[in-house]
């Protein structure tokens, strides 16, 4: 039985489009490189300093691989110690600094919002969407999020959980890299590659190239109208 919802009054189906964060909605290589450096710092263990090109190097990869690539020289523990610190710390500067944000970012979800449910899912710490969405004031927005500090599971499988907890009857997920493109594959939903970010995704029908064309070229539109 497929699920509808009211809007106005109107009977619409459940389409809702769940985004990416980094290289989809913003760009938080820099901030993030000097909350690790300053948690480096403070932990003491490692004389090196992570640039944003490292930042950049791992994103969209999952916390526990990240730890591994970034910190080799220590102990899984002490791999687990310290990234639980960079995390606390970035969460906070992101909380208070914020990022970079592409452009268009919030007309874009005041037309999305009018039609569709707007969700977030990543491969982030718990806390890191929070941190955005509380210094952008974005929570209104958003119907729900989720990410893999929360519970560990793999993109693929969060999106299926979000979009199967929210009745939700189309999904697409749109993402900068092939790991989500695979992700949603897994998840059963759609994809819109934002193809300005910091990936290529050959095998993508639908793409981007800045965040306002989901409605200035009704990418979204066309999207929903092709499974119908």
């Amino acid at each position: 039985m497929r699920i509808f919802t009211r809007r106005n009054g109107d009977l619409y189906e459940k389409q809702g489009i769940i985004f990416d964060m980094d290289g989809t909605l913003w760009d938080s290589a820099a901030n993030v490189a000097e909350s690790w450096n300053e948690a480096i710092r403070q932990d003491g263990r490692l004389n090196k300093a992570l640039t944003e090109a490292d930042i950049k190097g791992v994103m969209g990869k999952t916390m526990d691989v990240i730890a591994k690539l970034l910190f080799p020289e220590i102990s899984e523990k002490e791999q687990e110690t310290l990234l639980a610190e960079c995390c606390r710390i970035e969460n906070d500067y992101l909380r208070e600094h914020g990022g970079v944000l592409y452009p268009d970012l919030e007309d874009t979800f005041k037309e999305l919002k009018k039609t569709y449910e707007l969700y977030i899912v990543s491969n982030c710490q718990k806390g890191y969407i929070e941190a955005f969405l509380d210094h952008y004031h974005f929570w209104d927005y958003f119907s729900d999020i989720e990410c893999y500090g929360n519970n560990l599971l793999q993109k693929g499988d969060n999106i299926r959980l979000l979009a199967d907890r929210n009745h939700l009857d189309e999904a697409v997920y749109v993402g900068d890299i092939q790991g989500d493109y695979d992700a949603s594959r897994k998840a059963g939903v759609g994809f819109i590659h934002a193809a300005y970010g910091f990936g290529i995704v050959p095998e993508a029908q639908y793409k981007i190239q800045s965040f306002s064309e989901l409605v200035t070229k009704r990418v979204a539109e066309t999207y929903f109208r092709g499974l119908i």
